[in-house]
This record gives structure tokens, C-alpha cells and sequence, in this order.
């Protein structure tokens, strides 16, 4: 089993913190195919997991997450006269889809844990016009409200 280790970490602003491991993502179905682009996105979505532990978590809190698998939102068409990939969006199969497992520690003792697979089927709806997409839009907001659901509104 080969585990990546992205982050742990916390921000200035937390009052929980949060450890996020990325298990075998070479075998993840969807994370970006150049090796930069795997890489950004494995940062890119160790920051929200950052920033949404700052705003839901509680001080003393420590939630520890296993991302077992990821699909991002989206095909990836080759385009080779630009010498890059583009990602393109359809109301089809290719929604956003994230597994994982986590534990929540509260003043070092387990106090709960569980594993979800996150998936979106209408993402398109939330999604803006092209050139106003920020990075991992759809990934984002699944989680964002996988942790409102997992550990209260936000309470910063």
C-alpha cells in the first residue's frame, strides 16, 4: 500500500486541525494526467481541506482524512496543436466523485469516524462560464458540504 502524505497542517485562523493522506493516488480514476497537473490538484484540495477544518472544526479538534480515490468533474480532450489538455464539462457521466474515510480526534480520543464516496451528479448547475471557473470548483463545493454535514455550519 502506498500512502502520499500531502500536508498537516492548519491555518493561523484554526481551531481544529487536519491531516490529509492520499492512498495509492496513481490509481486514482481521475486526478489530472501530466504529473503537474496531479500534483496541483493534490495541493489544491489539501488547502480546502485546510480551510474548511478552520472554519468547522472546534479548538482541540483533529480530523484525520484518507482520500482513497478521486474522479474530478469533466473529461480531459488532448489538444495537440496547443501542446496542452482541456478539461471539458457535460451534463453526463463525468460529475465530481470523491472517496474517503476520516476519523475525528477531540482532545486526543476518537469521537467518531466513517467512509463516504461524495459524488455530485448537477454540478453543472453551480458552475460558471468558462474563463470563471476557479480550480476544482465542483470538488470544492462537494466538500464543502460534506463537511457541513460531517461537523455543523461553519462557525468563522
Amino acid at each position: 500500500v502506498s500512502l502520499v502524505l500531502v500536508a498537516a497542517g492548519s491555518s493561523v485562523l484554526a481551531a481544529g486541525t487536519v491531516q490529509v493522506a492520499y492512498v495509492q493516488p496513481e490509481k486514482f480514476a481521475d486526478i489530472g494526467y501530466a504529473s503537474r497537473d496531479r500534483e496541483d490538484t493534490l495541493q489544491e484540495l489539501t488547502k480546502h481541506f485546510e480551510l474548511l477544518a478552520s472554519r468547522h472544526l472546534e479548538d482541540g479538534q483533529k480530523l484525520n482524512v484518507e482520500v482513497l480515490d478521486v474522479d474530478l468533474a469533466g473529461t480531459v480532450q488532448p489538444l495537440t496543436r496547443a501542446g496542452q489538455d482541456l478539461r471539458v464539462f457535460r451534463d453526463s457521466a463525468d460529475w465530481p466523485r470523491i472517496q474517503l474515510r476520516y476519523m475525528l480526534e477531540t482532545a486526543g480520543k476518537p469521537a467518531r469516524s466513517g467512509e463516504h464516496k461524495l459524488s455530485d451528479m448537477n454540478y453543472m448547475r453551480y458552475m460558471g462560464g468558462p474563463g470563471s471557473r476557479p480550480p476544482l470548483q465542483a470538488e470544492k463545493r462537494m466538500l464543502d458540504e460534506w463537511f457541513t454535514a460531517q461537523f455543523g455550519p461553519a462557525a468563522k
